[in-house]
C-alpha cells in the first residue's frame, strides 16, 4: 500500500481537495494529514505530498494528484 502524506500548512494551494480526491478514488493508498512535514520551503511554494516518503511537487493540485496516481 502507498503512503501518501500531507502538510495542513499546505491546504492553502488546494491540496485538502486532493485529501478527499483521493480517500475516494484511490482504495489502495494511505493517507494521512499532519500538522507540519518540515517542507516549510516546498510548502511556501506550491502543492506537495509524500509519497512513500519521497517528495512530490506540482504546479496544481490536479497535477498533485496526477502525479500520485502514477505512483500507486
Amino acid at each position: 500500500m502507498v503512503q501518501v502524506k500531507f502538510c495542513e500548512n499546505n491546504f492553502s494551494h488546494g491540496t485538502e481537495e486532493i485529501v478527499n480526491k483521493i480517500e475516494n478514488e484511490l482504495n489502495e493508498v494511505d493517507v494521512e494529514v499532519e500538522p507540519c512535514l518540515g517542507y516549510c520551503g516546498d510548502c511556501a511554494v506550491g502543492p506537495f505530498a509524500l509519497v512513500d516518503d519521497e517528495l512530490i511537487q506540482a504546479d496544481t493540485p490536479d497535477e498533485l494528484f496526477d502525479k500520485i496516481k502514477e505512483q500507486a
